[in-house]
């Protein structure tokens, strides 16, 4: 009749280069290299594996997949001796660091948060302007959009599928066109903001199940930001939900030769959009650069058009 072994670190019978601790009665899951390669006791499992050579190189292996593993989870390895000579590995690992903002390689890069750290306003860099943060609206870079402003939160879009948003403002520099014109630009791009808003997405869903037809509501010079602009409102309706409006303002921009800036405005119509003076508050918080506190450089429906 034979007893079992004592409890102590043997060969790990399924893994024969490392040790592993035997309680007396059965395997626990407690493990270690060894300390020395010198011959370990007998042990409940199977034979010990190959000579001492061999058991330092894949303790050596061991080591540098630790390390490897802790560099890439950011984790710290600390290797101490235990009470019976061996030495056992720890691994801790913390968060990793949030990665550091910068361009996604576009041709246009979106508006970013303002250099100096103002909550209340966004900067277009590209344009050299800044759009006022009204309350309800968030910064687009805030979320996965491509925009400078949008409405705080989502909805299921009433027709075909996806998340939709009550207000958007997107801004980009007119290129490759021949004309100059504020109104001109603007009456000619109305179309496209509603149809870009209400009747087919990127992945070319209808998720207001298209435009059934819309009016003109306002149109006219404005200033902005200093320049003489122009812009048309449009009210949508749209075969499921409640519509809403869009608007095309176009002004010259105050950076270099004075490249027409495009700003589309989209604010859902009915009860839970934003109020349409919203659009208005924005057009009239636009400033250049470097003049966020310059009321004289501001504009709006109804301001007097500057220089």
């Amino acid at each position: 009749m034979s007893s079992s072994p004592p409890p102590g670190w043997y060969r790990d019978p399924s893994y024969p280069l490392t040790e592993r601790w035997w309680d007396g009665t059965a395997w626990t899951d407690h493990r270690r290299q060894p300390a020395v390669p010198d011959p370990l006791p007998a042990q409940p499992g199977p034979p010990a594996g190959k000579g001492p050579g061999r058991t330092k190189v894949v303790a050596l292996a061991v080591a540098g997949a630790v390390l490897v593993a802790a560099a890439v989870t950011g984790g710290v390895v600390v290797f101490a001796k235990d009470g019976d000579g061996g030495q056992e590995t720890r691994t801790t690992t913390s968060a990793p660091a949030a990665p550091s903002s910068g361009t996604d390689g576009s041709d246009s890069p979106s508006p970013s948060a303002s250099p100096s750290g103002d909550p209340t306003v966004v900067v277009d860099d590209l344009n050299g302007i800044t759009f006022p943060i009204l309350d309800g609206w968030i910064s687009g870079e805030d979320t996965a959009e491509d925009a400078v402003l949008v409405r705080d939160g989502t909805y299921d879009c009433p027709g075909d599928g996806g998340l939709c948003r009550s207000g958007w403002v997107y801004s980009r520099p007119v290129t490759g066109k021949n004309e100059t014109s504020p109104k001109v630009l603007a009456e000619n791009d109305i179309e496209d903001a509603a149809n870009d808003a209400y009747d087919r997405d990127k992945l070319e869903r209808r998720p207001y199940n298209g435009i059934t037809g819309h009016e003109v509501v306002d149109s006219g010079s404005v200033a902005v930001a200093g320049r003489a602009g122009y812009f048309v409102r449009w009210r949508v309706t749209t075969e499921a939900g409640p519509g809403g409006y869009v608007q095309s303002l176009v002004f010259p921009s105050s950076r270099g030769t004075g490249t027409p800036v495009l700003v589309r405005f989209t604010l859902d119509a009915g009860p839970d959009g934003p109020p349409v003076d919203d659009i208005d508050k924005i057009i009239k918080g636009i400033r250049p650069m470097g003049d966020e506190a310059d009321e004289e450089t501001g504009g709006g429906v109804g301001s007097s058009i500057g220089p």
